[in-house]
């Protein structure tokens, strides 16, 4: 198995809580916690920028993670979403299973 954490920020609750939802619905993603606020600073198109935002982290396989990435291009509202995958190299073995059961396409 070959499981993996995705990180993305919303900028608000409403936002990460309806990505997080449409996400393990449409079995792209095992499950998601919704973290926040988190106090973020980063430059962008040359100014330094302050915002409040709410972290998702998402659990899926490496082979939905094309998929996982490509949906939260369309469904985020930022121009370039933070997107970070992160390979789980060890875990509870029926943890990881059931990772993996929960993201298999619906026949």
């Amino acid at each position: 198995m070959s499981v993996v954490q995705v990180t993305t920020t919303c900028g608000s609750r409403e936002e990460a809580d309806r990505l997080a939802g449409a996400l393990v619905e449409e079995r792209l993603a095992a499950c998601a916690q919704v973290t926040g606020p988190v106090g973020s600073r980063y430059r962008w198109k040359g100014v330094v920028e302050q915002a409040e935002e709410w972290a998702c982290q998402l659990k899926t396989t490496r082979r939905r993670l094309p998929a996982l990435m490509a949906r939260i291009k369309v469904l985020h509202s930022y121009e370039t979403p933070e997107i970070l995958a992160t390979s789980i190299d060890d875990g509870d073995p029926a943890y990881l299973a059931w990772v993996e059961e929960q993201v298999q396409p619906e026949p």
